[in-house]
């Protein structure tokens, strides 16, 4: 499935190869991720490759060559049931980063992450987390319209956003609560009511999650098949083309050097690869 004007090695070289910092971090993502994959195997739970991780599969069989993430997703269920094992699961070197295991972590999904370490963000919310080191994305999806996804993304993150600004933890600490529990307790519950009102069948992330373009189908979703990715399979959509032309349009079609650059979130990748300081 991949581009056949895509020259692989040519993109691994120049931004990836071995040795780089960027490779070595895809390489500890996904040896996270085949940890998360057999606590999964163990407890029957379903996961898929998701937004740029499947993209990634499909046209380059492994990591967007510049790529500093893994995204899955899996239904809210389903996410549920993991979140409690992972919070129960005593480990040393990784973490289930979320707002039941760090008050200052305001997103509604879940991060599996090393505890050692510190990834070179600019987000400001990163000075505040207990943990920073490399982690993956654990997103969960539900039966819900654009139109609640929308509404729940904007409302939540921009009233967290503020937070950020605090300085003052005795301050930003309660009011990150006082959010969680007036969108969680009672806006996301109306929102979720109203997106029942869905003809089309349409899931998207979890309320709060944001992203709320993806749009996922049942029926292009299961029976679950497997894409190459890293070399081994890896759990994807029934249907891949699918949803990627949902989320990307063209995404056989290369970016272009600008949109590139505003992918990569790390500043040391950057460094590495412009030249910057």
């Amino acid at each position: 499935m991949v581009g056949s004007n895509i020259d692989a090695e040519q993109l691994k070289q120049k931004y990836n190869p071995e040795g780089s910092a960027l490779r070595r971090d895809q390489k500890e993502l996904l040896r996270m991720l085949r940890k998360v994959d057999a606590i999964c195997k163990e407890n029957n739970i379903q996961w898929w490759l998701s937004s740029g991780t499947l993209l990634g599969a499909a046209r380059h069989k492994g990591f967007i060559p510049w790529d500093d993430d893994i995204d899955i997703v899996m239904l809210r269920k389903d996410a549920k049931r993991l979140e409690k094992i992972l919070l129960r699961i005593e480990d040393k070197e990784f973490v289930y980063h979320t707002m039941r295991s760090d008050v200052e972590y305001v997103n509604c999904f879940g991060k599996y992450r090393k505890r050692e370490g510190r990834i070179s963000v600019n987000n400001r919310r990163y000075d505040y987390y207990k943990w920073c080191g490399v982690g993956f994305d654990i997103f969960s999806i539900e039966k819900t319209s654009f139109f609640a996804a929308k509404a729940a993304s904007t409302i939540y993150g921009n009233l967290q956003h503020l937070t950020s600004y605090i300085r003052c933890g005795a301050i930003r600490k309660p009011l990150i609560r006082l959010i969680e529990l007036l969108c969680l307790g009672i806006v996301f519950p109306i929102l979720r009511l109203i997106g029942l009102i869905n003809p089309k069948g349409e899931y998207h992330y979890a309320l709060g999650q944001g992203w709320s373009k993806h749009t996922f189908f049942m029926r292009d979703t299961f029976p679950l098949t497997t894409l190459e990715f890293e070399g081994e399979q890896m759990p994807a959509p029934k249907d891949v083309d699918a949803y990627l032309t949902r989320v990307y349009g063209d995404w056989r079609k290369m970016p272009n050097e600008d949109q590139i650059r505003k992918c990569i979130h790390c500043q040391e990748y950057i460094n590495e690869i412009y030249g910057t300081k």
